[in-house]
């Protein structure tokens, strides 16, 4: 058995070295999307975006606004508009994400206290500028008011400590645990990088037992293997194990330690969290296979459970809050498990026992298809390829 696990061990380390297909999908698409989405978000959150102004009221106030608006990190206000009417076009066309309207007379009646209307418009077609921009857009407002009351109690003679009472009687002192500078490249990256590869990692486990079936090798396969199904699986398996573990310690390096994220648990944890995510989901993909023993439905299942996986992690819409049956379904995504133990075990650095059950929720993946193992055997001795 040990001479034939390594014979077919050998085979597929040939096959994966002799067609380009299998170190694209393997080694340099994974990497590439790791780049692409690091330095999509390099800034850690979006900066200078388009703002608009419309300005009825003209005055140093409202110019004082504008000024305040625009030199928020987030906002940059790139044009004023006569109307109302025109900013909404502007922003349905997407040339800015929102603007604040100043009315007519507002200076005076700030002054007067008379409580004028300042209306401000954000588009929440894209959640992320939206909430960001709410949030400039709701200071500069409320910054307004302020002003002009502390105005009013200056020129009455209150002291500026009785003033700081009266303007903002509650302070607010906010800590982000984990992430203090809400860097959003720290909340997307750590599950979409992941995302990409474990979907490589389904597509390409499937088409390697299915290509054995659609060019004729896989009576030869089976007797390379002895015709013994566990060594066939395995002596497949192992080499696409060890080349994914060293693409998932590459990425890890590149995320942890080149980019800095965090992961208080350490580098050990790192490393038993990417092995077992690469087993579990190698395993997923064996046993969609063994279910359907052919290249076209066996990959056309991976990939939908790939896809299905950027939903699933939780990291855009929690898990807890989705209808009971998707709760139940979450546990077959490998994703999940990964994303689960990053975040209690490596982010915030809880003991693993904390997430036992989601490892051997991982593991119990892993070890599924040796139940599926004669069945894959029966469909490589077969040699039928099915379009």
């Amino acid at each position: 058995m040990v001479k034939s696990f390594i014979a077919v061990a050998l085979r597929e380390f040939r096959i994966i070295f002799s067609h380009k297909i299998y170190l694209m999908c393997m080694v340099v698409m994974p990497c590439l999307c790791a780049l692409f989405f690091t330095t999509l978000m390099k800034d850690g959150v979006p900066v200078d975006m388009p703002v608009g102004i419309v300005d009825n009221d003209n005055s140093s106030t409202s110019r004082k606004l504008t000024r305040m608006l625009d030199s928020f990190q987030s906002s940059k206000v790139v044009a004023q508009y006569p109307s109302v009417d025109d900013a909404r076009h502007a922003m349905q066309q997407g040339e800015i994400y929102a603007f604040m309207h100043f009315p007519k007379d507002m200076t005076n009646d700030l002054l007067a206290q008379r409580q004028p209307k300042i209306e401000f418009f954000y588009s929440s077609t894209t959640m992320s500028s939206g909430s960001l921009l709410f949030k400039d857009l709701k200071t500069v407002a409320t910054l307004a008011k302020a002003g002009v009351a502390q105005a009013t109690l200056t020129a009455k003679g209150v002291s500026a400590e009785l003033q700081k009472a009266v303007l903002q009687p509650i302070t607010l002192d906010a800590h982000n645990i984990g992430n203090p500078y809400v860097n959003y490249n720290v909340y997307l990256s750590n599950p979409f990088i992941p995302a990409c590869f474990l979907l490589f990692i389904l597509l390409i486990t499937a088409f390697s037992f299915g290509t054995e079936l659609k060019f004729g090798t896989s009576k030869e396969y089976m007797q390379t293997a002895d015709d013994n199904p566990l060594v066939a699986v395995l002596g497949k398996v192992v080499p696409h194990t060890i080349i994914y573990c060293i693409v998932m310690c590459i990425l890890m390096t590149y995320l942890y330690g080149y980019l800095g994220f965090p992961a208080a648990g350490g580098y050990k944890r790192l490393a038993l969290l990417g092995f077992l995510t690469v087993i579990g989901t190698q395993g997923l993909s064996l046993t969609i296979f063994g279910f359907c023993p052919t290249l076209r439905m066996g990959m056309s299942i991976c990939s939908l459970i790939g896809v299905l996986s950027f939903s699933m992690v939780g990291s855009a819409f929690p898990v807890f809050a989705m209808d009971g049956p998707l709760q139940a379904v979450s546990w077959l995504f490998p994703l999940r498990h990964y994303y689960m133990i990053y975040e209690l075990c490596i982010f915030n650095t809880f003991p693993l026992s904390v997430v036992q059950l989601h490892i051997l929720a991982l593991i119990i993946l892993a070890f599924i298809p040796l139940c599926f193992s004669s069945r894959i055997a029966n469909a490589m001795r077969s040699g039928v390829y099915i379009e």
